[in-house]
Protein backbone atom coordinates (compact mmCIF):
# COMPACT_ATOMS: atom_id res chain seq x y z
CA UNK A 1 0.00 0.00 0.00
CA UNK A 2 1.33 3.69 -1.07
CA UNK A 3 1.89 6.74 1.46
CA UNK A 4 -1.14 8.05 0.77
CA UNK A 5 -3.47 4.88 1.19
CA UNK A 6 -2.11 4.28 4.32
CA UNK A 7 -2.43 7.92 5.55
CA UNK A 8 -5.86 7.88 4.26
CA UNK A 9 -6.66 3.92 6.01
CA UNK A 10 -5.14 5.74 9.31
CA UNK A 11 -8.63 7.73 9.07
CA UNK A 12 -10.33 4.83 9.60
CA UNK A 13 -13.80 5.93 9.98
CA UNK A 14 -13.67 9.15 8.80
CA UNK A 15 -16.07 9.80 5.80
CA UNK A 16 -14.08 11.03 2.66
CA UNK A 17 -17.65 13.11 1.76
CA UNK A 18 -20.34 13.51 4.04
CA UNK A 19 -23.32 15.73 3.29
CA UNK A 20 -26.51 15.71 5.80
CA UNK A 21 -29.88 17.06 5.53
CA UNK A 22 -28.42 19.09 1.89
CA UNK A 23 -31.21 21.38 0.31
CA UNK A 24 -30.55 24.00 -2.54
CA UNK A 25 -33.79 26.62 -3.55
CA UNK A 26 -34.09 28.19 -6.31
CA UNK A 27 -36.72 30.53 -5.32
CA UNK A 28 -39.70 28.36 -4.57
CA UNK A 29 -38.30 25.27 -6.39
CA UNK A 30 -36.37 23.00 -4.19
CA UNK A 31 -33.68 21.87 -6.53
CA UNK A 32 -32.49 19.01 -3.30
CA UNK A 33 -34.29 17.83 -0.45
CA UNK A 34 -32.95 17.12 2.48
CA UNK A 35 -29.95 14.94 0.53
CA UNK A 36 -27.85 12.86 3.01
CA UNK A 37 -24.69 10.70 1.66
CA UNK A 38 -21.52 8.93 3.04
CA UNK A 39 -18.89 8.47 0.56
CA UNK A 40 -16.11 6.63 2.33
CA UNK A 41 -12.31 7.29 1.37
CA UNK A 42 -11.26 5.10 -1.94
CA UNK A 43 -15.11 3.97 -2.27
CA UNK A 44 -16.43 4.54 -5.99
CA UNK A 45 -20.43 5.59 -6.47
CA UNK A 46 -22.88 6.26 -9.20
CA UNK A 47 -25.49 8.94 -8.59
CA UNK A 48 -27.87 8.51 -11.33
CA UNK A 49 -31.28 9.57 -12.04
CA UNK A 50 -33.17 10.80 -15.06
CA UNK A 51 -33.08 14.99 -16.40
CA UNK A 52 -34.15 16.83 -13.50
CA UNK A 53 -32.94 14.50 -11.01
CA UNK A 54 -30.63 17.04 -9.63
CA UNK A 55 -27.62 15.23 -9.96
CA UNK A 56 -25.59 17.83 -11.52
CA UNK A 57 -27.24 20.23 -8.28
CA UNK A 58 -25.43 17.93 -5.93
CA UNK A 59 -21.87 18.31 -7.80
CA UNK A 60 -22.27 22.02 -7.55
CA UNK A 61 -23.35 21.81 -4.00
CA UNK A 62 -20.16 19.75 -3.25
CA UNK A 63 -17.61 21.82 -5.37
CA UNK A 64 -19.14 25.17 -4.03
CA UNK A 65 -20.66 26.59 -7.12
CA UNK A 66 -23.67 26.40 -5.38
CA UNK A 67 -23.99 26.69 -1.57
CA UNK A 68 -26.44 24.62 -0.51
CA UNK A 69 -29.83 26.80 1.44
CA UNK A 70 -29.62 24.55 3.92
CA UNK A 71 -27.45 21.44 5.43
CA UNK A 72 -23.78 20.48 5.94
CA UNK A 73 -21.17 19.16 3.34
CA UNK A 74 -17.80 17.70 5.03
CA UNK A 75 -14.80 16.39 3.31
CA UNK A 76 -12.53 14.56 4.97
CA UNK A 77 -14.04 15.11 8.25
CA UNK A 78 -13.73 19.15 7.95
CA UNK A 79 -17.02 20.86 7.50
CA UNK A 80 -16.69 22.94 3.50
CA UNK A 81 -20.11 24.03 3.72
CA UNK A 82 -19.30 27.46 3.22
CA UNK A 83 -16.18 27.08 1.70
CA UNK A 84 -15.27 28.80 -2.12
CA UNK A 85 -14.87 25.88 -5.26
CA UNK A 86 -10.78 27.14 -4.78
CA UNK A 87 -10.69 26.17 -1.36
CA UNK A 88 -12.15 22.57 -2.37
CA UNK A 89 -9.52 22.56 -4.85
CA UNK A 90 -6.79 22.82 -2.42
CA UNK A 91 -8.07 20.27 -0.17
CA UNK A 92 -8.17 17.68 -3.07
CA UNK A 93 -11.57 17.87 -4.77
CA UNK A 94 -11.56 17.85 -8.60
CA UNK A 95 -14.39 17.52 -10.96
CA UNK A 96 -14.79 17.05 -14.64
CA UNK A 97 -18.14 18.66 -16.59
CA UNK A 98 -20.71 17.64 -19.24
CA UNK A 99 -19.56 20.72 -21.33
CA UNK A 100 -15.23 20.44 -22.14
CA UNK A 101 -13.45 22.93 -20.49
CA UNK A 102 -10.54 22.79 -22.59
CA UNK A 103 -7.50 24.85 -24.57
CA UNK A 104 -8.34 23.65 -28.00
CA UNK A 105 -5.57 26.08 -28.89
CA UNK A 106 -3.04 23.89 -27.10
CA UNK A 107 -1.92 20.54 -27.27
CA UNK A 108 -2.68 17.84 -24.78
CA UNK A 109 0.79 17.58 -23.10
CA UNK A 110 0.19 21.55 -22.70
CA UNK A 111 -3.24 21.27 -21.30
CA UNK A 112 -2.26 18.81 -18.97
CA UNK A 113 1.42 20.80 -18.10
CA UNK A 114 -1.04 23.51 -16.94
CA UNK A 115 -3.12 21.98 -15.14
CA UNK A 116 -0.45 20.24 -12.76
CA UNK A 117 1.17 23.67 -12.43
CA UNK A 118 -1.97 25.09 -11.40
CA UNK A 119 -2.62 22.86 -7.88
CA UNK A 120 1.21 23.39 -7.49
CA UNK A 121 3.35 25.58 -5.16
CA UNK A 122 5.37 26.74 -8.20
CA UNK A 123 2.43 28.00 -10.47
CA UNK A 124 3.40 31.96 -10.63
CA UNK A 125 7.02 30.87 -11.27
CA UNK A 126 8.36 32.03 -14.94
CA UNK A 127 10.52 29.84 -15.17
CA UNK A 128 10.74 27.41 -18.35
CA UNK A 129 10.45 24.11 -17.29
CA UNK A 130 12.93 21.53 -18.36
CA UNK A 131 12.37 17.72 -19.35
CA UNK A 132 12.99 16.85 -15.65
CA UNK A 133 11.24 18.75 -14.39
CA UNK A 134 8.72 17.04 -11.88
CA UNK A 135 5.51 18.68 -13.09
CA UNK A 136 6.58 17.57 -16.95
CA UNK A 137 7.14 13.78 -15.48
CA UNK A 138 3.58 13.51 -13.61
CA UNK A 139 2.47 15.39 -16.68
CA UNK A 140 3.76 12.35 -19.11
CA UNK A 141 2.20 10.24 -16.09
CA UNK A 142 -1.45 11.49 -16.49
CA UNK A 143 -1.46 11.12 -20.37
CA UNK A 144 -0.04 7.64 -20.21
CA UNK A 145 -3.04 7.03 -17.67
CA UNK A 146 -5.45 7.96 -20.05
CA UNK A 147 -4.50 6.76 -22.83
CA UNK A 148 -2.69 9.63 -24.84
CA UNK A 149 0.59 9.23 -25.21
CA UNK A 150 0.77 8.68 -28.75
CA UNK A 151 -1.27 11.79 -29.32
CA UNK A 152 0.26 13.66 -26.43
CA UNK A 153 1.91 16.78 -29.07
CA UNK A 154 -1.19 17.46 -30.83
CA UNK A 155 -3.57 19.97 -30.58
CA UNK A 156 -7.00 19.63 -28.54
CA UNK A 157 -8.89 20.65 -31.36
CA UNK A 158 -7.72 17.97 -33.48
CA UNK A 159 -8.89 15.18 -30.90
CA UNK A 160 -11.97 12.82 -31.44
CA UNK A 161 -14.58 13.53 -28.70
CA UNK A 162 -14.05 10.53 -26.80
CA UNK A 163 -9.91 11.39 -26.64
CA UNK A 164 -11.15 14.74 -25.09
CA UNK A 165 -13.18 12.97 -22.85
CA UNK A 166 -10.06 11.06 -21.43
CA UNK A 167 -7.98 14.23 -21.52
CA UNK A 168 -10.40 15.76 -18.58
CA UNK A 169 -9.86 13.02 -16.49
CA UNK A 170 -6.44 13.52 -16.54
CA UNK A 171 -7.04 17.14 -15.70
CA UNK A 172 -9.16 16.47 -12.74
CA UNK A 173 -5.79 13.86 -11.52
CA UNK A 174 -3.44 16.80 -11.37
CA UNK A 175 -1.93 17.43 -8.42
CA UNK A 176 -3.14 13.94 -6.22
CA UNK A 177 -6.61 14.48 -5.62
CA UNK A 178 -8.42 12.60 -2.91
CA UNK A 179 -11.77 12.57 -4.85
CA UNK A 180 -13.40 13.17 -8.03
CA UNK A 181 -16.61 13.86 -9.57
CA UNK A 182 -16.68 12.84 -12.72
CA UNK A 183 -19.80 14.69 -14.34
CA UNK A 184 -21.14 12.64 -17.52
CA UNK A 185 -18.06 10.97 -18.81
CA UNK A 186 -19.78 8.95 -21.30
CA UNK A 187 -21.53 11.21 -22.73
CA UNK A 188 -21.46 11.49 -26.49
CA UNK A 189 -19.08 8.35 -26.91
CA UNK A 190 -18.61 5.24 -29.28
CA UNK A 191 -18.43 1.50 -27.57
CA UNK A 192 -15.48 1.63 -28.45
CA UNK A 193 -14.62 4.73 -26.43
CA UNK A 194 -16.90 3.44 -23.69
CA UNK A 195 -15.25 0.67 -23.24
CA UNK A 196 -11.93 2.23 -22.66
CA UNK A 197 -13.07 4.93 -20.65
CA UNK A 198 -14.47 1.37 -18.18
CA UNK A 199 -10.52 0.74 -18.33
CA UNK A 200 -9.62 4.13 -17.23
CA UNK A 201 -11.65 4.37 -14.57
CA UNK A 202 -11.07 1.19 -13.22
CA UNK A 203 -7.39 1.52 -13.14
CA UNK A 204 -7.22 4.46 -10.92
CA UNK A 205 -5.34 4.24 -7.88
CA UNK A 206 -7.60 2.30 -5.18
CA UNK A 207 -7.01 5.37 -2.63
CA UNK A 208 -8.46 7.98 -5.49
CA UNK A 209 -12.51 7.72 -4.30
CA UNK A 210 -15.04 9.28 -7.22
CA UNK A 211 -19.26 10.13 -7.90
CA UNK A 212 -20.03 9.24 -11.10
CA UNK A 213 -22.95 10.67 -13.06
CA UNK A 214 -23.88 9.49 -15.85
CA UNK A 215 -27.27 8.21 -17.57
CA UNK A 216 -25.51 5.11 -19.37
CA UNK A 217 -25.85 2.37 -16.70
CA UNK A 218 -23.59 -0.05 -18.18
CA UNK A 219 -20.93 2.02 -17.98
CA UNK A 220 -21.46 3.20 -14.28
CA UNK A 221 -22.51 0.17 -12.70
CA UNK A 222 -19.07 -1.38 -14.27
CA UNK A 223 -17.33 1.14 -12.73
CA UNK A 224 -18.42 1.36 -9.00
CA UNK A 225 -19.12 -0.28 -5.60
CA UNK A 226 -22.40 1.61 -4.67
CA UNK A 227 -24.70 3.53 -5.74
CA UNK A 228 -27.24 6.47 -5.23
CA UNK A 229 -30.68 6.71 -7.32
CA UNK A 230 -32.07 10.18 -7.41
CA UNK A 231 -35.69 11.31 -8.03
CA UNK A 232 -37.33 14.77 -8.38
CA UNK A 233 -34.29 16.07 -6.27
CA UNK A 234 -34.63 13.39 -3.56
CA UNK A 235 -32.86 10.10 -3.19
CA UNK A 236 -35.01 7.26 -4.33
CA UNK A 237 -32.85 4.50 -3.43
CA UNK A 238 -29.32 2.83 -2.34
CA UNK A 239 -27.50 -0.42 -2.86
CA UNK A 240 -24.81 -2.05 -4.75
CA UNK A 241 -24.82 -2.01 -8.71
CA UNK A 242 -26.55 -5.42 -8.54
CA UNK A 243 -29.57 -4.57 -6.39
CA UNK A 244 -30.04 -1.43 -8.14
CA UNK A 245 -30.15 -3.34 -11.75
CA UNK A 246 -32.25 -5.76 -10.37
CA UNK A 247 -34.68 -3.86 -8.31
CA UNK A 248 -37.96 -3.55 -10.20
CA UNK A 249 -38.79 0.24 -9.18
CA UNK A 250 -35.66 0.71 -10.08
CA UNK A 251 -36.32 -0.55 -13.80
CA UNK A 252 -40.08 0.75 -13.95
CA UNK A 253 -38.80 4.09 -13.13
CA UNK A 254 -35.61 4.47 -14.88
CA UNK A 255 -34.82 1.86 -16.95
CA UNK A 256 -38.40 2.18 -19.03
CA UNK A 257 -39.85 5.03 -20.45
CA UNK A 258 -38.03 7.72 -17.33
CA UNK A 259 -34.23 6.34 -18.03
CA UNK A 260 -32.34 7.50 -21.10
Amino acid sequence: MDRVADRLSALGSTAALELRGVTRMFGALAALTDITITVRPGERRAVLGSNGAGKTTLFNCVTGDFLPTSGTIRFFGEDVTGFPPYERIRRGLRRTYQISALFLGLTVRDNVYLACRGVSRARFSMLRPSVNDALMQATERLIEAVHLTSVRDQLVSELAHGQQRQLEIALALAGAPRFILFDEPAAGLSPTERRELVEILTALPSHIGYIIIEHDMDVALRVVESVTMMHNGRIFKEGAPQEIESDPEVQELYLGGGHE
